[in-house]
């Protein structure tokens, strides 16, 4: 079966921080201005990048990934939600699919997970944005070789980047014309002000970027100035039907039991701008299986709010340390639910979060104090990549022996560490985890961890979440009207 086809492309390049970011933005901003629905994906585990496409076009941006879901929940995710757009859009709806590093890279010679890959099983047309920076006829050579790598990839055009004068773009135009038959869609020079500029672990995020309206203002005059949108337009339209995806399968036991449950359990987001690394997919996978998602901060908040689980994302609590050390009250109440069973599940930042302390620069933040870890922070990554862990050992929130695929990214690393009533559920087949390939420390009903899961990939995620919420939600003492607040 067949469903009805949307408008889609995907936006790839010759290799990372060759401008992809930018024409996906500069895209996004400016047809959303002249009323074109966008729905845009992100494809490999980023979240910075990710968050930017969703200012932008404001709407959630989602993640696709061949590595941590399998081609059939990847499929799934992105024809679900693009049939849900095409359903409510009035007028025109489109959906533009970021790619990551280079159109063929990946984690094995082979591009298994790569952008190509990704652009092949969605049927959407690919452009690419090249660096031309003192190149001219190399740049179509580049473009003839992506060509010749893979004719199932369907590119369709390209887009230059950092062109620094006319004759260099005529010269690049004729060349790619007539040897690789592509069209120029585009030809940005090099912008006097980068809308949205750098730090260590790329992008700045939106939420700490000074004035965003701003940044989105430039970014869609980028894309009326410099991008031909018309003919990105035809492109993206030009593209096939989908395969309907199957995915009947999906958590059905786990949505099922719970929704018995007949329970209806608040769980706990910490979101601001010190936590705000999270897939939106999570999300949507935490409500569909009957929770309600509550927002709070420990920058904002003096103690921890009536929940009945707390999820903490990764995020920079690095650059928080002194605010989030000074609430001792929200980091107290935390605290003392936690020793009363309280669940909370924690990524990356989070985890750091629940530490003893921090140390940066020779100072010393305390922090929740949970579990018994104190971080410090690196220079350079300690730990960049995708990671495969299996459960080892009993707890609150997965069975064990299961197989789960993730990624870890992250600059803290382990100072001191003892045992004192914790332990490791996870052990790692591939990346790095806590310390000694273990990875997941437990304390009674806490679950934390370097490594990022997704809903899609790992839907018993959310699952074990819901469930170790509505288990709480239940051993809680009513309230009576009366007592104390």
């Amino acid at each position: 079966m067949l469903n009805k086809s949307i408008p889609r492309i995907v936006v790839s390049g010759l290799r990372g921080g060759g401008g992809k970011t930018i024409l996906s933005l500069s895209l996004v901003a400016f047809l959303k201005q002249r009323g074109i629905e966008i729905i845009t994906f992100k494809k490999g585990p980023d979240y910075i990048d990710a968050g930017w496409l969703a200012r932008a076009s404001g709407a959630p941006c989602y993640n696709l990934d061949l590595f941590i879901m399998s081609p059939e929940q990847a499929l799934h995710s992105f024809v679900s939600r693009t049939n849900s757009l095409s359903s409510l859009a009035r007028d025109g709806f489109m959906a533009i699919i970021e790619g990551n590093r280079g159109l063929y890279d990946g984690v094995d010679h082979e591009g298994t997970y790569s952008t190509a890959e990704l652009a092949k099983l969605l049927s959407a047309p690919v452009i690419i944005t090249v660096d031309c920076t003192k190149a001219t006829n190399t740049v179509a050579a580049m473009i003839l070789g992506c060509q010749e790598m893979d004719r199932g990839v369907d590119i369709r055009g390209v887009v230059l980047n950092r062109v620094a004068t006319a004759r260099q773009e005529s010269v690049i135009r004729r060349a790619l014309n007539e040897r690789c038959g592509l069209p120029v869609l585009g030809a940005v020079p090099r912008l006097k002000k980068n809308p949205i500029p750098e730090r260590h672990m790329g992008l700045i995020p939106f939420q700490e970027h000074g004035n965003i309206e701003e940044s989105i203002a430039l970014l869609a005059e980028t894309g009326s100035r410099y991008l031909d949108t018309d003919a990105i337009l035809k492109i993206a339209a030009s593209a096939g039907p989908l395969k309907k995806a199957d995915i009947g399968r999906r958590s059905a036991a786990a949505y099922n039991s719970l929704q018995a449950a007949g329970c209806a359990p608040r769980i706990g987001v910490i979101r601001d701008s010190a936590f705000q690394f999270y897939y939106q997919e999570n999300f949507e996978e935490i409500e569909r299986l009957g929770a309600s998602i509550v927002e709070v901060s420990p920058l904002k908040e003096d103690r921890l709010p009536e929940l009945d689980a707390l999820y903490i994302g990764g995020g920079f609590p690095e650059t928080h340390a002194i605010a989030l050390a000074d609430n001792a009250g929200f980091r107290d109440s935390l605290y003392n639910a936690i020793q009363d069973g309280f669940p909370v599940y924690a990524e990356c930042g989070g985890l750091m979060y629940l530490g003893r302390r921090l140390i940066l620069e020779g100072s010393t933040y305390p922090m929740v104090g949970a579990l018994p870890v104190t971080f410090g922070l690196q220079k350079r990554p300690l730990a960049h990549g995708y990671t495969i862990v299996e459960v080892e050992r009993d707890n609150p929130y997965f069975q064990r022996r299961k197989l789960f695929k993730g990624h870890e990214f992250h600059y803290s690393k382990v100072l001191e560490i003892d045992e004192d009533g914790a332990y490791m559920a996870f052990k790692v087949k591939r990346g790095k985890g806590i310390v000694d390939n273990r990875d997941g420390m437990c304390y009674k009903n806490v679950f934390a961890a370097y490594t990022h899961l997704h809903a899609v990939g790992t839907p018993e995620w959310a699952a074990g979440l819901v469930r170790c919420a509505m288990q709480y939600n239940k051993q809680k003492p009513v309230k009576r009207e009366g007592d104390d607040q």
